[in-house]
């Protein structure tokens, strides 16, 4: 009798447990719907191509870091970074020369009361133009490079679903240029 009873008591617990649990239907198999949605997302740029333009438009470089053209994104930042450095050392430069433009340098005192020598002021006018124009030159480079990156990064956007690979190669005596490219 108690043999009977440890059965009745499994079963009830067996029952219990698979009335706790859902029925569930069968799944149908998602492997061949999951490639196809991967084959499309692939095919879709991970960023659209205005705002890949704004975005590498307003800091060189991010859109190409989010398309995976790193190599790209680092050199925008690198002529980013010397931009920026350049124009403040031309801009150091204008404000020296602008404070000195006016300014004698006593050579020597005159012996006996005679009035000193003095020479001519480092920085003329003309110079002052110059070190200005080194300016406006290190900023027209900084705006091309913005607006260069942008460009890039739109493009980049369009072209992301083309496989292509270009190469270069030294070979004795000559380089070579590769390009493939499949359709």
């Amino acid at each position: 009798m108690r043999c009977h009873h440890k059965r009745t008591l499994i079963a009830l617990t067996v029952a219990c447990a698979a009335a706790a649990v859902p029925a569930r239907a069968q799944r149908p198999d998602t492997a061949a719907a999951r490639t196809t949605v991967a084959r499309a997302d692939s095919l879709k740029p991970p960023i659209t191509p205005r705002r890949a333009f704004l975005y590498s438009f307003v800091a060189p470089g991010y859109s190409q870091s989010i398309l995976g053209r790193h190599k790209a994104a680092m050199a925008f930042l690198f002529v980013e970074a010397v931009s920026i450095a350049m124009i403040r050392e031309s801009a150091a430069d204008v404000h020296e020369a602008r404070r000195t433009a006016n300014d004698t340098i006593v050579v020597s005192y005159g012996a006996g009361g005679a009035p000193p020598t003095t020479s001519t002021p480092r920085f003329s006018g003309a110079e002052v133009r110059t070190r200005e124009a080194h300016v406006e030159d290190w900023v027209a480079l900084l705006v091309a490079n913005h607006l260069f990156a942008g460009a890039d990064a739109f493009v980049a956007a369009h072209l992301w679903d083309v496989p292509a690979h270009v190469g270069f190669r030294v070979l004795p005596g000559s380089a070579a240029v590769s390009a493939s490219l499949k359709w």
